[in-house]
């Protein structure tokens, strides 16, 4: 790395080309990275060719399957990545109005939040405030609030860095559910064990979160949750959902989203006590920002709405 350094002090690429290389290195070939970047071909070589001269060191070599990223290209990526964040966290800040409410906002949130519960909130936000641009980043993946990626995070997990504004709005209540008419074709189980009679819907790997929801299962009366278990497997929330609704078998979903559909049965409420504990959180340097304030206390509210629409577990105190 320090030989990289040195020959870029003779003179600093400019953005166009890390932009480029990063794109080059998400999208494995020139062509792709030309069509996600709406560059041709030519440039986005050429885009390359400068950066390697640059820095003095081949980035990518060619191979059947496309560009291989060298060890050095490894280790520029996650630098060019943080050059990314911040410039569209630049441009985000830049978009701001001073005198009102206005300009862009992005927010990360798991895919069931961000399907489910965000639209009614974001609708009624800009309704108020029509000034606002909200981009939306569906992932269950934790964003990097301090690197920018995302100015707020919807968080099914107590945030863990430093230099965050965050509240708990309160523990969203899960519950195993099926359909009406799955239930009415293979029965109801009245107790864990009845489970194994059944198709159960859940995951295809096996992550730190999934492990302690297994664990947390387990606390309540439902052990025996693992990856063999599983008639129909998936680590989308959504699909399994959309599974759930389609009545293909029983899984675990939030127990507010499955109110909403009269078709869903809840099964087994008794032994059912699992929740996610629910937070939205800000890098502290936005809690003055207009636009993210606003933005920020919409989904706090919104969120407690939804937290109490579970019925079971009463919200929490802002943090």
């Amino acid at each position: 790395m320090v030989a990289i350094l040195s020959c870029m002090a003779m003179g600093d690429p400019s953005w166009d080309l890390y932009r480029t290389f990063l794109a080059v290195l998400r999208e494995g070939s020139l062509s792709a990275a030309a069509r996600h970047l709406g560059l041709a071909q030519p440039t986005v070589g050429r885009h390359v060719d400068a950066l390697e001269q640059a820095v003095g060191q081949q980035l990518f070599t060619r191979s059947l399957h496309g560009l291989v990223p060298t060890p050095a290209a490894l280790e520029l990526g996650p630098y060019a990545e943080t050059l990314q964040a911040t410039a569209s966290a630049l441009l985000r800040a830049a978009s701001a109005s001073a005198a009102e409410v206005a300009g862009t906002v992005r927010v990360t949130a798991s895919e069931v939040i961000g399907v489910e519960v965000l639209p009614p909130i974001l609708a009624a936000l800009q309704d108020t405030h029509p000034g606002l641009t909200v981009e939306i980043v569906l992932s269950n993946a934790v964003e990097d609030l301090l690197r920018r990626d995302a100015d707020i995070a919807v968080r099914m997990i107590a945030p863990a860095q430093e230099a965050l504004v965050a509240k708990r709005v309160g523990a969203v209540a899960l519950g195993l559910h099926a359909r009406r008419d799955y239930l009415d074709r293979y029965g109801t189980p009245s107790t864990p064990a009845d489970l194994s009679r059944h198709r159960l819907i859940g995951f295809d790997r096996e992550t730190a979160i999934v492990r302690r929801f297994m664990e947390g299962a387990e606390e309540h009366g439902l052990g025996g949750f693992t990856r063999s278990r599983f008639a129909l497997r998936t680590d989308s929330d959504l699909a399994q959902l959309a599974l759930i609704r389609a009545g293909a078998g029983i899984g675990f979903c939030q127990v507010a989203v499955a109110r909403r559909s009269p078709d869903l049965i809840r099964v087994l409420p008794e032994v059912n006590g699992l929740v996610l504990d629910t937070w939205v959180a800000m890098h502290e340097n936005l809690r003055r920002a207009p636009r993210c304030r606003v933005v920020f206390d919409a989904l706090v509210e919104g969120l407690r709405h939804h937290v109490a629409a579970g019925g079971d577990v009463a919200a929490g105190e802002p943090g």
